[in-house]
């Protein structure tokens, strides 16, 4: 029978990859997505679309509400940066982080994955993107599972060590995308912009759009998402 494990899957092209990687290693896959006030909901359109596609055992959303923090482009009437250069990108943390987003999701995926005595929690952070999010760092990663394994019964009882699976930390976004097609993602289906169309539309102008472009340009592949809009890449 297989292990059971909580894959964070927000739509993306980062946390689509994580779920193939998780499903080619043998796991059943229960994924987690959340509703948490973000300034679009194209991505959670996508996370849907994916789990139906991916063959997931479980598809939980979690409704939570930052906007009553703020502090970030996703959840304030605050302007997501546009044609920024990559060195533009590494100067600061940039103003599309969510405040402690990572910890949050980590929480609840930890939480589901203690009832579904599950010892492994899947998550599609990368510390090579230019984002400079401190929640994407392997120490973080790292800190996180020292951190779920003193604070849940099953750890402090001993039924259970906790794993913080990030596969993808360390690896270059050509790199993911060429592991993702191979393990057959189809990345029409995600969405990485921070201020798309309603339709799913990429703005192809914001950090995330910019770094998805050169990841399939240093692939050596174009992205399928721009051919299903007509779209050329910037």
């Amino acid at each position: 029978m297989s292990k059971p494990a909580v894959v964070l899957l927000s739509g993306g092209l980062d946390s689509a990859t994580v779920l193939a990687v998780a499903r080619e290693q043998g796991y059943a896959c229960h994924a987690l997505s959340f509703r948490y006030g973000q300034r679009h909901a194209v991505e959670l359109a996508c996370a849907r679309r994916l789990a139906g596609r991916m063959g997931v055992v479980q598809h939980v959303v979690a409704d939570i509400d930052l906007r009553i923090f703020g502090g970030s482009a996703l959840t304030a009437a605050i302007e997501v940066p546009k044609d920024r250069d990559t060195t533009a990108m590494q100067q600061e943390i940039p103003v599309t982080y969510v405040p402690a987003r990572n910890t949050i999701f980590l929480s609840f995926a930890t939480a589901w994955a203690e009832v579904l005595e599950a010892e492994d929690v899947f998550i599609g952070v990368n510390a090579l993107d230019y984002s400079g999010y401190p929640d994407c760092r392997p120490e973080y990663i790292s800190a996180f599972e020292r951190m779920a394994n003193l604070a849940t019964r099953a750890a402090v009882e001993g039924r259970t060590e906790f794993r913080i699976r990030a596969p993808l930390i360390d690896a270059a976004k050509a790199e993911i995308i060429r592991r993702g097609m191979a393990l057959g993602v189809d990345y029409a289906m995600t969405s990485s912009c921070y201020d798309p169309g309603q339709d799913g539309r990429p703005c192809l102008r914001c950090d995330s759009c910019r770094l998805r472009a050169k990841g399939f340009r240093d692939a050596g592949v174009p992205d399928p998402l721009l051919r299903r809009f007509g779209l050329t890449a910037p």
